[in-house]
């Protein structure tokens, strides 16, 4: 009898049915293609992982209460596994999603089996490949009891900082999948960031790829140090062997995206939290995709000329600082979401415990993942990271070499749409009377929305008929 199961023998799924198996856990597995099975058991002669051709076979060959960690593309193949296990499982068994499912199906999902006294979980697994051979951040959300009995496995396989292992029961039903939701929008807003930077250093001060791998791997010295800039230093350094020109310029400028960071942007309008970071590098990711139009564009729509004659080294400097403090931003939309959905949900998610998991195994892992950490460890109510003590005051430093470095890609027209959307985000929470007085005059004047008067607040909402009231203006 085995101690845990694996459906789906992709790359993550034998990757982590290996993982589970090196920490000492007998593993069975099972594949729709039987071939798969079959060879992946052969390959791995010797070790304790058991190959079954049918999903009975599969069931009855797990020792009670079962734990199956099903690793197989999400949507309606998660709905038709589902159908075909519940009648193989026992009351008590637990059954794992660890793909990136809508967090709402993993509620629906979660509430059918336990109906059925069957223990449902959608797990977030962050790490790729590597992670899910030698240590992911993990993500589980379902029940806490459930949560006990495969703790022992996760915490064994899970990615280890000097916080501890990079899991923890992240909260009920949806939690998991919602907070690894986040974490990859978090990752778009990242990514995008460090895009544009690379952008500017290139294409206004200069820098040829050899010189630019230098640069991030300086900054992997720094507050900036992370998984994403350490391979942005490592691409950069890579010769294309066909031409040996830099790898990195024979790779076509349209980026994929696979869902995750349009529902974090649809989520946080539908909570009403400010995610601009992230919904400009969503945005950026679908422009990019227009590369005919693009080309067509740039043939009659002028620009600036891209130049430079200043200091390199203080520019560089400056552009630090700007990535270090857009970043900050972006983590706090994304930590800001996080607590609204917890909140909505009821889900109590543990904000300081987010920050731990994601400091080593995942995609987003920071070293200024400590710094959020201390920050709720601080104020766990806190209510936006730019609040705590150390970021609102390490982040307005920064503010005069980041406005110089979006006035630098204004001027010589590089696009640098999540940079702006965290310094509009910045300003914006920073600024005590915003100009949507405006606004919402406008929408009382045009729809009688109402508003509020702020020298009569208790009036409550008020109309007033502009029409009428309006005094005509002199010539």
């Amino acid at each position: 009898m085995s101690d845990f199961g694996v459906i789906g023998l992709g790359v993550m799924g034998q990757n982590l049915a290996l993982n589970i198996e090196e920490h000492g856990f007998s593993v069975a597995v099972w594949n729709l293609e039987t071939e798969w099975t079959e060879r992946f058991v052969q390959q791995n002669a010797g070790k304790k992982i058991a190959g079954a051709k049918s999903l009975a076979e599969f069931v009855q060959g797990l020792r009670a209460p079962r734990r199956i960690l099903m690793m197989i593309k999400a949507g309606e193949p998660v709905d038709s596994m589902i159908a075909q296990l519940s009648p193989l499982l026992a009351p008590g068994d637990i059954l794992i999603d660890g793909g990136n499912s809508w967090f709402k199906d993993t509620q629906r999902r979660e509430k059918e089996m336990r109906m059925n006294r069957l223990r449902f979980f959608g797990m977030g697994v962050s790490g790729g490949e590597e992670g899910a051979r030698h240590g992911p951040s993990l993500m589980p959300g379902g029940e806490l009891e459930a949560y006990r009995e495969l703790e022992p496995v996760l915490t064994a396989i899970a990615a280890k900082s000097d916080s501890g292992p990079c899991v923890t029961h992240v909260g009920p039903d949806g939690a998991g999948h919602f907070v690894k939701m986040v974490h990859n929008g978090i990752e778009y807003g990242d990514m995008q960031l460090i895009a544009e930077v690379y952008d500017l250093l290139h294409r206004v001060l200069g820098f040829n790829a050899d010189e630019l791998a230098g640069i991030f791997d300086d900054w992997n010295h720094t507050s900036l140090k992370s998984y994403l800039i350490e391979i942005t230093s490592q691409i950069l350094a890579v010769k294309d062997p066909l031409t040996g020109k830099p790898l990195v310029d024979m790779v076509l400028d349209k980026a994929g995206q696979k869902g995750t960071g349009k529902w974090t942007a649809e989520m946080a309008l539908d909570l009403i939290v400010p995610a601009g970071t992230i919904a400009a590098a969503i945005e950026a990711r679908v422009l990019s995709s227009m590369k005919d139009q693009r080309v067509a564009a740039s043939r009659v729509l002028a620009g600036p000329k891209a130049s430079f004659d200043g200091e390199r080294r203080q520019a560089v400097a400056a552009i630090r600082d700007a990535l270090y403090a857009s970043k900050v931003c972006s983590y706090a939309q994304g930590m800001s979401l996080i607590q609204a959905g917890s909140e909505t949900y009821n889900w109590k998610i543990n904000l300081r415990e987010m920050a731990r998991i994601w400091k080593a195994g995942c995609i987003i892992r920071a070293d200024f993942l400590n710094e959020i950490m201390q920050a709720y460890e601080r104020e766990p109510r806190l209510a936006n990271l730019l609040l705590d003590s150390e970021f609102r005051t390490k982040v307005p430093q920064a503010q005069q070499n980041w406005r110089w470095t979006l006035r630098l890609a204004i001027e010589h027209g590089i696009p640098a749409p999540s940079m702006t959307a965290s310094l509009g985000y910045y300003d914006s929470y920073r600024t005590a009377r915003l100009p949507q007085n405006l606004t919402q005059a406008q929408r009382d004047y045009f729809g009688a929305h109402t508003y509020q008067r702020v020298d009569r607040p208790e009036e409550g909402f008020v109309h007033s008929d502009w029409q009428r009231l309006v005094v005509p203006v002199a010539n």
